[in-house]
């Protein structure tokens, strides 16, 4: 699974504050969270399913074939969450004899014909109705809901949205559209026979066996899984879809787009393929299902799902050319969920507590393909950005990454699990050594595929191929918390010619023990040294030097999932830019002199040098430290600024070098400004509309058409917001909506966007935008299983929405018959009623 993301880092905000700053088990009290007990062994789940969509229910036949896992057994208890249940037998080939059964509290216990032995098979049915609106199972930060089965515009009522459904079974939501034991430590084959309207295609996991049509523009397909897998696993998806095919080796490759899309789908899903091939051989493990199939949805409580051959995808993954072009957002999403394939769905956690076995090498293989497909300064930026989400979080640090003692099973899904965990992985892997590591991954696939595993396994694994001792590493990594707080110091002896750089470990609670990457700079050129840092508060490490040397850089690789403390000079991060061929040095060194540009000749060089670096990230973040409005810097900058601007290969570059221009307000950029108004790249349209609003405002409104922001990026729509306010533009309403929704917290960052964000809200709220008003509801809404543990944030979201209400109800009663605000009035009401 890929967590769902609220809007501009609004979590961050939320977490992060010193004003709502909380850990994840503060006040209560912990539970050890034990392994699942199997007691029953499902073999084959067999489903024929219908849908209500007036009633927003799903009709449905079970039969479900078990055997006592290993002692005898008289009873099956079964997980089945708000159902009406019709009938319960005993199915002995097609005839049923009835059972007797108690359903209470979502548990469905069925009484057997007799005691049945470990291996010995029997088959129950069940007639029920899913009702999943009934389900007060509620949703957590990572998964907004838990109700299983999802209906989107089920009666049509909306013009604007397509008729779907679809399912999501993790963590434990899959118990609500079928009756099952609806745990991860299960594994069964499935076929899914789905009667649906017949204009509406279907998606289930495996292949479709077969498709009939039925009486009344209605269609029957059978689905067959013939690998066993886990129950949250399991999926179904209707909706009128365009189907893009598209295929790997001998393998369909499938995806599911709403027919606008239809023409992009292959832009945004079409490398799919090639990462099939670079994992399977990577893993030396060839993708072992029978089917590949990616499918979008509205309205999708997370991010992206991993279900066995039918991945889920929420509705941004769908991006038209303007987006493309810039940089494919969804394709890291894209090759996470394809890895869940081998870790996750053919070798599953064994229990939530280990979690790691699934997300963490999900995380790390983003950093993986980005390697593969764009290069090491690529991939390292990846990691650069999950390491500084997992420092966000102050709760994070007193997590262990395998832990037994989470409040809620949900908890699990967070920057410990993912963006700590692939950290974690990357230093195991540059431990090891490249062989050794892959050679260990596919012996932990082979030696459980398609059962499961645990963090130990792993282990063992790897001990095995390498024949390194690794529980130090597992013990302070996947079983301790926290990370290493390093500063150092250096002295040099000008007798013995050496140097002596002493680390110190700063960190409370326990030391740890690591490799270290450091270089010794001499006359402007490093010299790498690996050590071994033992785990005590300082370690003393001596090099030979023929003088003091210039400066040290610590982490010079930026293997090490570490907090530094740096000393260097302005200058000194110069000459590490200039010299080094690692991301992370360079990257740090222009984000050190973006910082100090306004009162260091040396910052300058270094950002104007990072103008011309191979790296397109270190390009953008050099220009935007830079204020060309300033004499120095536009002398130093100017016309290599200009001509990125004009010519950079990259077009969210271009955008950049756009916006460091409008900075001069100088009207003789308009020619240029206007130029990138009619470029394919939403981005440079973007920059270019922010410029002209810059330079000559009073032309902003004759351009506001003929930008699109629907599914912009965050860092977009802050740039626009302004001026899309200041200038009253309707058109982006709606797309400025989820930022403007929580402009009280966005004041705690940026006070300035904070304000534009409030006028942003009171200008929604007190206008007639249905769309608007939905978006900003639907974020709130979303939310609140976010900040469940956080009063004063509820109570602000609580303030903002009862605010919103009094405008509105003033807009209603200035237009007492209008429809169209009644319905946002009933959506506001709605979002209130959810945090009461």
């Amino acid at each position: 699974m890929k967590k769902l993301i609220i809007s501009i880092s609004l979590l961050g905000i939320l977490f992060t504050g010193n004003a709502f700053a909380q850990t994840e088990t503060s006040g209560r009290t912990e539970v050890y969270r034990a392994t699942h007990t199997k007691s029953t062994e499902l073999k084959h789940t067999k489903l024929k399913v219908n849908f209500d969509y007036a009633k927003e229910q799903m009709n449905g036949e079970a039969w479900l074939t078990a055997s006592p896992h290993f002692y005898p057994s008289d009873s099956l208890v079964l997980d089945a969450k708000a159902m009406l249940i019709h009938e319960v037998a005993l199915d002995k080939n097609g005839s049923k004899s009835p059972l007797k059964y108690q359903y209470k509290d979502d548990f469905l216990k069925i009484n057997l014909d007799k005691t049945y032995t470990r291996n010995q098979d029997y088959t129950v049915y069940i007639k029920y109705t899913a009702r999943p609106n009934e389900v007060k199972t509620k949703g957590s930060a990572a998964i907004t809901d838990a109700k299983g089965l999802y209906f989107v515009n089920a009666q049509g009522k909306d013009p604007d949205k397509p008729i779907q459904i679809w399912t999501q079974g993790e963590t434990e939501a899959s118990s609500a559209w079928f009756p099952t034991i609806d745990k991860p430590n299960q594994k069964t084959t499935q076929e899914i026979y789905m009667t649906v309207p017949d204009k509406y295609v279907t998606l289930s996991n495996g292949l479709m066996k077969s498709s009939v049509k039925e009486a009344n523009g209605l269609r029957t397909d059978h689905w067959v899984m013939d690998k066993k897998h886990a129950p949250y696993l399991f999926f179904m998806g209707v909706g009128d879809y365009a189907v893009v095919k598209d295929k790997w080796r001998n393998i369909p490759v499938d995806y599911y787009v709403e027919r606008e899309y239809e023409p992009y789908a292959k832009q945004i899903f079409g490398n799919t393929p090639e990462m099939m091939e670079f994992f399977s051989k990577k893993l030396n493990y060839d993708y072992p299902w029978s089917k590949y199939a990616q499918i979008t949805a509205r309205d999708y409580v997370s991010g992206a799902m991993e279900n066995t051959t039918a991945v889920l995808h929420q509705e941004s993954a769908q991006q038209k050319p303007g987006d493309l072009i810039d940089e494919n957002r969804w394709e890291d999403v894209i090759s996470h969920e394809l890895f869940h394939h081998w870790f996750g769905d053919l070798v599953t956690t064994e229990s939530w507590s280990n979690l790691t076995v699934n997300e963490s090498f999900a995380n790390y293989s983003e950093y993986l393909w980005n390697e593969h497909k764009y290069g090491k300064d690529f991939a390292d930026y990846t990691l650069m950005k999950a390491a500084e989400g997992y420092f966000r979080d102050p709760s994070n640090v007193t997590k262990d990454l395998v832990r037994f003692n989470y409040h809620n099973k949900e908890d699990m899904f967070d920057g410990v699990s993912y963006n700590k965990g692939g950290s974690i992985l990357h230093m195991l892997r540059n431990y090891l050594g490249d062989e050794a590591f892959w050679a260990g991954m596919h012996d932990y696939l082979k030696t459980n595929e398609y059962g499961t595993g645990e963090a130990h396994q792993f282990r063992l694994s790897l001990e095995k191929v390498s024949g390194k001792d690794l529980n130090w590493f597992f013990n302070q990594w996947f079983f301790g918390s926290g990370h290493p707080k390093i500063s150092y110091t250096t002295t040099f002896e000008p007798v013995k010619k050496q140097v002596r750089v002493t680390v110190n470990q700063t960190q409370l609670g326990g030391n740890f023990e690591f490799p270290l990457a450091l270089d010794v700079y001499e006359n402007g050129k490093p010299s790498r040294k690996n050590v071994w840092v033992s785990a005590k508060d300082k370690n003393d490490f001596y090099f030979p030097v023929s003088k003091n040397p210039d400066f040290i850089n610590i982490n010079a690789d930026g293997v090490l999932l570490a907090e530094f403390t740096d000393n260097k000079t302005p200058e000194q991060y110069f000459t590490q830019y200039s010299t080094s061929t690692d991301f992370l040095s360079r990257y740090r060194s222009v984000e050190n002199a973006a910082e100090n540009i306004s009162n260091s000749a040396a910052s300058l060089k270094t950002l104007v040098a990072a103008l011309k670096d191979s790296n397109f990230r270190i390009r953008m973040k050099a220009l935007s430290g830079l204020d060309l409005s300033k004499a120095d810097q536009a002398k130093a900058a100017l016309a290599e600024v200009e001509k990125m601007a004009a010519n950079d290969p990259k077009t969210l570059v271009q955008a950049a070098a756009i916006t460091a221009l409008a900075k001069t307000k100088d009207k003789k950029y308009v020619p240029l400004f206007e130029k990138g108004i009619g470029a394919l790249s939403n981005s440079v349209k973007a920059s270019s509309l922010a410029g002209i609003a810059a330079a000559d405002p009073a032309r902003v409104g004759a351009f506001a058409d003929k930008i699109d922001l629907e599914g912009a990026s965050d860092d977009l729509i802050a740039e626009l917001l302004p001026i899309i306010v200041k200038n009253k533009m309707q058109k982006h309403m709606p797309a400025i909506a989820s930022t403007a929704a929580f402009y009280p917290f966005v004041k705690f960052q940026n006070s300035e966007l904070g304000a534009a964000a409030e006028e942003a809200y009171n200008w929604i709220m007190s206008s007639d935008n249905l769309k608007a008003t939905e978006n900003v509801t639907k974020i709130l809404t979303q939310v609140k299983s976010q900040i469940d543990d956080n009063p004063q944030a509820k109570m602000m979201i609580v303030q903002i929405l009862r605010d919103g209400l009094a405008k509105k109800m003033a807009v209603l009663k200035a237009n007492p018959s209008s429809t169209t605000i009644n319905q946002q009035v009933d959506a506001i009401n709605k979002a209130i009623q959810a945090y009461q």
